[in-house]
């Protein structure tokens, strides 16, 4: 699946805030049974984009920190009730503030694992837990192949090569997660989880998705316009997706 490290795409990982509105109202939640998995009171919530995994914890008494490189998204989180700070999370300053567990939702795969650990590590309270996870979903059959065989014609550079599966596949990202953080030390061993799930979508919830995968942010309206059209006609009106939480948890000495 992943060609390069994610992290080393930096204009590929700050140009998710092109259109925040469509990001937030398309980009799924998180299942319950994943958020149980977050310990603590105090969150830093890495990657924060517009604040969906932060509103989540917000909404369960937890307090929270985002920390977000695009400022056009951490405009749209603020707007939502969210405390966000611009920077990269390797250059951000967190000024002896430190947190109960690090979190971050379909963002980690762009920050550096070893420096991300790192830092980490630093804002952890003894015991806290790094937890990054993040969804991805499985197109149908025929609509993946159109899917792939467009993006390959429209996103040649990717760093990110769509398969008819993805499921199995984005477990990648976690492995090379608990290799950052074995490098950087500090941590217990890392326990990679999955967590399967379902989630409906009309034909045009989903064109609506689309559009905000890594790599199509940076893509022609016209050319993104016709990789939708391939992908449209190779499904129905209603389409159960399937869906993937990837994660891992790892808890500081």
């Amino acid at each position: 699946m992943v060609t390069l490290p994610p992290h080393s795409h930096r204009a590929v990982a700050e140009s998710f805030g092109t259109d925040p509105a469509r990001y937030d109202r398309t980009r799924a939640t998180y299942p319950e049974a994943v958020l149980d998995r977050l310990p603590g009171r105090d969150f830093l919530d890495v990657g924060c984009g517009t604040g969906i995994v932060a509103r989540q914890l917000l909404g369960r008494g937890r307090t929270v920190l985002g920390v977000e490189p695009d400022a056009r998204m951490a405009e749209f989180a603020r707007g939502t009730g969210v405390a966000v700070e611009v920077a990269t999370f390797e250059e951000w300053e967190p000024a002896g503030r430190t947190f109960d567990a690090v979190v971050s939702g379909t963002a980690w795969h762009w920050i550096d694992p070893v420096a991300g650990a790192r830092k980490a590590a630093q804002v952890l309270r003894p015991g806290g837990v790094l937890a990054p996870f993040g969804h991805v979903y499985e197109l149908p059959d025929g609509a993946a192949e159109a899917f792939a065989r467009a993006f390959g014609r429209f996103v040649p550079d990717s760093p990110v090569v769509p398969r008819t599966s993805m499921l199995d596949a984005y477990r990648g990202l976690y492995v090379r997660a608990a290799e950052g953080i074995r490098e950087a030390g500090g941590f217990g061993e890392p326990e990679i989880w999955r967590h399967d799930w379902e989630r409906v979508h009309t034909r045009a919830e989903l064109l609506d998705l689309i559009p905000t995968s890594g790599g199509l942010t940076m893509v022609s309206s016209s050319d993104v316009d016709s990789l939708l059209a391939e992908v449209a006609a190779e499904v129905g009106d209603v389409v159960t997706l399937r869906y993937a939480t990837w994660g891992l948890t790892a808890a500081r000495r």
